[in-house]
């Protein structure tokens, strides 16, 4: 006769499972500090909110800081990748958290209008053509070296002047370490005068800005600088012509076959008007795209860029210091994103004629470069391959296959053809 079962099992049972339960929820918490990089102290009283990756932008959770700058914010799925936004005096300030992280550290910074220490260190314009248009695409890095460290904040924090005729087509700003985001420049009383109200953290600032002119094969371009600068650069296809009105422009051989033509040691008042002529595209080689992509104005160091760059990119083909080294792969793989996936940037302007003639920015529909972008299991697809794609460069990151500097530009990159592609997809 069986003997009967004991009532001790199935009590372990459950106290080991509550257990258990207890130690994953505990294990599901993502715990982090906030220090304000300013005063060199715990930053309490900030709004820090979780915003979950996996489907989109969503947030997940949300929570203040302490006394100490402590927070901890509940995880639904620590598998899956998240992003933390500290809100500190009005400004946000951002930390990925990976597949598997369980804390994160961010660091703010006190905010002024106004502070010393803010300069534009390069200014570069890259031109192609299409259908009638001359396209522009404009991007600033601007450095930020308070003491102590500082964001500089307002409504116009960002000025800048763009062509006469120029129709404004989108933006994009990315802070130090983060990624790019859309930022459409605000047009100021001034004529041609916009600003990006975006803010200027502690570091390097990147923005870029797409705008179009009418065109009949030549056109005269007049930048006109707001602040003084290490190098204006120009970029074109090898099949376009450039005439500068002034001799300050020095040509740089790059074996992508792009027109680069320098400016160095720009001051406001300097004259750097030109006239381009002719019709091209911008290319940009397979080794490139697949090294570059991002909007990363950091060096990465001469070695680096040496390695990676087809035949010495934009440095002369001789041993003599490249003065524009530091910037190599914001040239080049800074425009990736745009040029690289045309097609995707032509799309929202191969209809816009009607609008440039009324004199009215805006967005179109798809030409026949790029119509098989606008069926819509097309762009299902391509949503679903980057998707792919991004958990893919998470893994790399997390298993340590890829450098931090490689996984931010390719993460870069990613999200402004995801953002394409969504937009494309409405």
């Amino acid at each position: 006769m069986p003997s009967p079962r004991s009532p001790i099992r199935p009590l372990l049972f459950i106290v080991l499972s509550t257990l258990l339960l207890a130690g994953l929820a505990a294990a599901e918490d993502l715990t982090g500090t906030v220090t304000n990089k300013t005063t060199g102290k715990p930053s309490a009283g900030d709004d820090v909110v979780l915003i979950k990756l996996a489907q989109g932008m969503e947030e997940g959770a949300r929570t203040k800081t302490n006394a100490k700058g402590e927070f901890t914010l509940p995880l639904d799925n620590a598998a899956n990748p998240h992003l933390v936004r500290v809100n500190h005096q009005a400004v946000n300030y951002f930390r990925q958290a990976p597949p598997g992280t369980s804390a994160v550290d961010v660091e703010v910074y006190d905010v002024a209008k106004k502070i010393p220490g803010i300069a534009t260190p390069i200014d570069i314009m890259a031109f192609q053509t299409d259908k009638g248009f001359l396209e522009v695409v404009e991007k600033f890095v601007v450095r930020n070296t308070s003491t102590p460290p500082r964001t500089q904040m307002n409504e116009n924090n960002y000025e800048f002047q763009l062509p006469n005729g120029a129709i404004v087509d989108s933006g994009l700003a990315k802070g130090p370490n983060g990624q790019p985001v859309n930022s459409a420049p605000v047009p100021l009383a001034q004529k041609n005068r916009y600003a990006f109200a975006f803010p200027l953290r502690p570091g390097e600032t990147q923005f870029q800005v797409s705008y179009h002119l009418p065109y009949s094969g030549q056109a005269r371009i007049e930048p006109k600088l707001l602040s003084a600068m290490e190098h204006f650069v120009v970029m074109l296809p090898k099949e376009m012509q450039f005439k500068p009105e002034a001799g300050s422009f020095q040509s740089i051989p790059d074996e992508t076959g792009a027109n680069v033509q320098v400016v160095t040691g720009v001051q406001p008042s300097q004259p750097l008007a030109f006239t381009v002529a002719g019709n091209g595209t911008l290319h940009l080689g397979d080794e490139q795209a697949q090294g570059g992509g991002g909007e990363s104005g950091a060096a990465s160091g001469p070695e680096v860029a040496n390695s990676r760059r087809p035949g010495g990119g934009l440095g002369p083909p001789t041993d003599s210091p490249d003065p524009l080294h530091q910037y190599r792969w914001f040239i080049l793989s800074g425009f990736v994103a745009v040029l690289a996936f045309g097609a995707v940037y032509i799309a929202t302007r191969s209809a816009s004629a009607p609008r440039a003639a009324a004199g009215a920015a805006g967005n179109g529909g798809a030409g026949s470069r790029s119509a098989a972008l606008q069926q819509p299991n097309r762009s299902a697809l391509l949503l679903e391959a980057l998707k792919e794609e991004m958990f893919e460069l998470e893994v790399e990151r997390q298993q340590g296959r890829i450098s931090h500097q490689d996984y931010e530009k390719s993460k870069a990159a990613l999200d402004q053809t995801l953002q394409r592609a969504i937009t494309r997809k409405k």
